[in-house]
This record gives C-alpha cells, structure tokens and sequence, in this order.
C-alpha cells in the first residue's frame, strides 16, 4: 500500500469515529509510524509502505479512535516551534498557553521560577528564547520531572535550568524577576464537561485542585511577593471564565498593575501581576 492510500484509509476511519481534524491526524499520524518529518508527507505520497508500519499506523488509529490526543500517541507536543516530550505524567500542552510565553517575553527576566512545571515547556521556551536566563522548574512530581529534564536536554538548556521537586514554594528559596504557572485550575464540578481526549488521558492532578479550581491561585497570590525582586511579575494562566475572581485575589494580596490578557480566541487567559515595594 502506498502512503496516500493508507492515509486515506486513515482519515475515513477518523471521520466514520467522529474524531475531529481527521486528515489531519491521519496524517501525522503516518509520519509518525514511517518516520517522516510531517513537512514532507506530500514528497513521499507515492512511496511503499511496509507491513510493520502500516500495523504501527493501524494501532495508532484504534488509539485515535479511543480519544487519545495526538500527541500522545506519538509523544511529542509542538510549543513555540519546538517539540516536547509529552507522557501520561505530565499535561498535554495546549496552543493557548502560549499568551503566556508572548508575555512573558515582552519584559525579559534574568532568574526566572516555573511553578509545577509540567513537562517543562514553560520555563524551557524561555530558557530557550533568553540566552542569559537562569531557570527553575518545580513540581510536587518526581515523575514529571524527569519528563522537564530530557526536554531541557533535548533544547541544550539544561545547564542554565535548575529542578526542584517542591509543593508550590515549600521547597524554594531565593528571589526571581519573573514567576510563571499554569497551576490546575479547573473547578470539581467542570471535570465531567472535559473532553475524553483531555479527561481520560491528562493526570488528573494536573487538571483540578478540586473545589472552586481556585486554590492555586490563592497559594500564589499570597506567597509569590516573598520571592520577587521589586518590580518582578508574576504571569499565570487562567480558565476562560477565573478572569475577574484571579485578579482581584492579586489585587487583595497588594500586586500592582495587575491585568487580565486574552487569548486569540478572544478568551480570557493569562493574569499579569506586579510586585511593588
């Protein structure tokens, strides 16, 4: 079978499942299996695919078709141009946390702290982007930070990145210009609205904090000040719907200058908060 038919067979098999962008996930799903950069799918169209692949792809399908995400299925997530390791340890990174990034490198930050990191790809994209930039990346999750660590590997930034296994600040010490999160923030009573692809694969504990979502935000609002340089900034995403109950818990805890930024669908989703002596 050439590679056009079996992404063809793909794609019918994506759209008779209801799985939305199934051209699409066909397609790099292909790539995937017969180790093609995705860029160059049409110059190969034509070629032969061998039996072992096209089962390698087969599978990838049925996972597709069980509403694993993409990325997962072939581990990796791009962000900001680059590619990043995903496992089932950390949270699949969404487009939209990059409003975080785009603001965060409006003012460039010297020492820099990720808070419950993830896969890392906050603090690392900075790293990346910022030559002098000195990082720390915590989670309260070993796990996850194994996943930080070969992703820094992979961007050559490991040597300016510092990993701190830490429940939010407990373990920290020091001062930064720039404080960044994208903490769980999803409320108890929204989970069972989440997509499959997003409850059913991304850890739980890196959706919710249960109750009103809200707790993250107030743990950072009322101890981030104890570590920023006068005039550092805190940046955090938000839940479309948090934009005004955010704020206003920065507000109470003395941040200045503290602004609600939308995505580019036009939702409300990062809080820029500054800490003023």
């Amino acid at each position: 079978m050439i590679l056009r038919a079996l992404i063809a067979r793909g794609t019918a098999a994506l759209d008779q499942g209801g799985i939305p962008n199934a051209a699409r996930d066909a397609r790099l799903l292909a790539a995937h299996v017969c180790v093609i950069d995705p860029s160059r799918v049409t110059l190969h169209e034509m070629d032969e695919v061998s039996e072992a692949a096209i089962a390698r792809f087969d599978d990838a399908i049925t996972q597709r078709l069980n509403h694993r995400p993409v990325s997962r299925i072939i581990g990796v997530r791009q962000f900001w141009g680059r590619n990043f390791q995903v496992t089932d340890d950390v949270l699949d990174p969404r487009g939209d946390t990059e409003t975080l990034i785009a603001e965060a490198l409006q003012t460039p930050a010297k020492r820099i702290l990720d808070l419950g990191t993830g896969s890392g790809i906050l603090g690392i994209t900075l790293a990346a982007e910022q030559v002098d930039a000195v990082v720390v990346l915590t989670d309260i999750s070993k796990a996850a930070l194994l996943v930080a660590k070969t992703n820094a590997k992979r961007h050559d930034v490991e040597d300016r990145i510092e990993f701190i296994e830490s429940d939010w600040f407990d373990s920290l010490h020091g001062k930064f210009d720039l404080i960044i999160s994208n903490p769980p923030y999803i409320g108890k009573n929204e989970l069972e609205g989440l997509e499959p692809d997003v409850i059913d694969y991304d850890p739980i504990i890196a959706l919710t904090p249960g109750e009103d979502g809200l707790a993250p935000y107030r743990i950072i609002a009322r101890q981030a000040q104890n570590y920023l340089q006068e005039n550092g900034r805190v940046i955090v995403e938000i839940g479309h719907l948090q934009g005004k109950d955010v704020k206003n818990l920065f507000l109470q805890a003395g941040f200045s200058g503290v602004q609600i930024l939308q995505d580019l669908e036009s939702k409300d989703r990062v809080i820029v908060a500054k800490h003023s002596v």
